[in-house]
């Protein structure tokens, strides 16, 4: 039995499931990463949608959070849509059980494993859980129209959208290198950044909503949302400026032992993983 945990303790220390780095590459432990992150207005966690180390660490932060801020942390996820938050507060307020809203609203296919741990800790903890994305068929409008075509919306549509018009800069990189990948693939048009920007706007307009002094917002994103402070940070900033907000980004690479200059910049704090790690789709 000694002989059996000696192994696996050689293996953990040997084989860690991610690396932490700073922004510049620096390796930086899990603590000193939460006490900087406890000090913020908001934090962004940029996931890799179907990397389960992503998952766990969203999940580790969140209870690491709630332990320093208590019910001054406030939740909030692109991957439910601002349609479903009045389902959503039936579950977290117990007028509903949780089959009832997994049924009823637009869950990914990876709620149960991926998102769920997160819903049902602010379910037992009663922390707000703000559901802030974008209804994915007005996304789609824009794909298809522009912005102009959610003008017709009703006021009710609307209301689940950022306040039109939508404030749109094409010079912004995340934005100008989707529309560079023009001609690479049939869906890729002038309006396909723009659909991006219309999340990006939403989801801002909604954490700002749910957001006062003295509160931390956790913000669970693809990190695409999120990386080089762009995306809804740069939409919260032009809303907001003088916040102190805090990114996180997880990237996969081959040796997490190894800083790869490309990630300088990416977020406050990097999660290195190796790329053979398994994924839950």
């Amino acid at each position: 039995m000694l002989g059996t945990l000696f192994v696996l303790a050689s293996f953990a220390a040997d084989k860690p499931a991610c690396r932490l780095y700073t922004s510049g590459g620096k390796p930086v432990s899990y603590n000193k990463m939460i006490k900087e992150l406890g000090g913020a207005d908001m934090v962004f966690f940029g996931e890799e949608h179907n990397n389960p180390i992503a998952h766990w660490m969203e999940f580790e932060v969140t209870k690491s959070l709630y332990g320093i801020r208590g019910k001054d942390l406030v939740l909030g996820a692109e991957m439910i849509e601002a349609d479903n938050q009045l389902i959503l507060n039936e579950y977290l307020q117990g007028f509903i059980p949780a089959k009832k809203f997994e049924d009823e609203a637009r869950l990914w296919k990876n709620y149960k494993t991926d998102y769920k741990p997160l819903v049902d800790f602010a379910h037992d903890t009663g922390l707000v859980f703000v559901a802030d994305n974008i209804p994915r068929r007005y996304a789609s409008i824009v794909a298809k129209k522009g912005f102009e075509g959610l003008d017709p919306l009703s006021a009710e549509a609307k209301g689940y959208i950022h306040p039109l018009p939508i404030p749109y800069d094409p010079e912004v990189k995340c934005y100008k290198d989707m529309l560079s990948m023009q001609g690479m693939g049939a869906h890729v048009n002038a309006n396909f950044p723009k659909a991006q920007a219309v999340k990006d706007a939403t989801m801002a307009w909604f954490i700002l909503k749910n957001w006062q002094k003295g509160k931390l917002f956790l913000h669970y994103n693809g990190s695409y949302h999120s990386d080089h402070h762009q995306g809804i940070v740069w939409y919260i900033d032009k809303e907001k400026p003088g916040l102190v907000i805090r990114t996180i980004s997880v990237v996969s690479q081959k040796d997490p032992d190894k800083w790869d200059k490309k990630n300088n910049g990416l977020a406050d704090f990097i999660i290195v993983v190796p790329e053979d790690m398994t994924k839950t789709y």
